[in-house]
């Protein structure tokens, strides 16, 4: 389980977190929903390491993540798909995805983990020589996707997957994340669009300027008249 308590996170003057606490439990889809500049992204990267947390504690299975170093946080089985994907243009899909594996030695099992990236997404397999630069943007996330499969995570964590995506690509991506999540991967998602990331949500968590402000259910959270006019699109009468 990953148990995030009272995290504090400055940029400068500004506060990012101002002491969230959340729990994401084994085997589970958690999702956290807010406005551009909540601070979604700035958890994920106090997670990774990418960002230093001011105060608080994460814990991953009972292992404290803060002041530990981000190869480190990934070998203990943490992996972040980004957002804006963010792949290698300049190399191929193949090797983009090896990539994701560069922490590994088991080649057999490396390939193995490959054969499975690939059977939830044909298309990469097809394209495995083409230049990651020349996939289409729902391409490119399968890649992202794929790429942070190859640690071979126990948490996936998904910065915005559905971010500029055509409404059919989002559809593929939401179901390949309940997929992944079915093959016992624990998912921590980060979504705008909350409609689909609270349907697929075992328990979701909203977060506004730094601070979480609601929590339960994904289908709780789907039918709270106040997620439903500030992210659902539906005003009250």
């Amino acid at each position: 389980m990953l148990k995030i308590e009272n995290l504090k996170v400055s940029y400068g003057g500004i506060r990012a977190l101002r002491g969230i606490s959340l729990d994401v439990p084994d085997g589970k889809i958690v999702t956290l929903i807010g406005a551009n500049g909540a601070g979604k992204s700035t958890m994920l990267r106090s997670i990774t390491g990418l960002v230093k947390a001011e105060s608080g504690s994460i814990q991953w299975n009972g292992q404290e993540l803060l002041g530990k170093s981000i190869d480190r946080i990934v070998s203990a089985g943490i992996a972040l798909s980004p957002e804006g994907r963010r792949v290698f243009a300049d190399l191929t899909v193949l090797e983009n995805l090896k990539i994701g594996a560069y922490l590994r030695s088991d080649k057999a099992e490396i390939e193995r983990d490959l054969q499975w990236v690939y059977s939830l997404f044909p298309r990469l397999q097809e394209r495995s020589w083409q230049m990651a630069g020349t996939l289409s943007g729902g391409e490119q996330q399968m890649l992202a996707v794929g790429r942070a499969l190859m640690s071979r995570p126990k948490l996936m964590m998904l910065d915005e997957p559905s971010l500029g995506l055509a409404p059919l690509v989002v559809q593929d991506i939401f179901s390949i994340i309940r997929e992944i999540n079915k093959q016992g991967v624990t998912v921590l998602l980060i979504e705008q669009n909350a409609n689909m990331a609270l349907k697929i949500a075992d328990f979701a968590y909203v977060l506004e300027t730094g601070n979480i402000t609601l929590s339960g259910t994904g289908a709780e959270l789907l039918v709270n008249e106040k997620v439903k006019e500030a992210y659902l699109g539906k005003r009250k009468d």
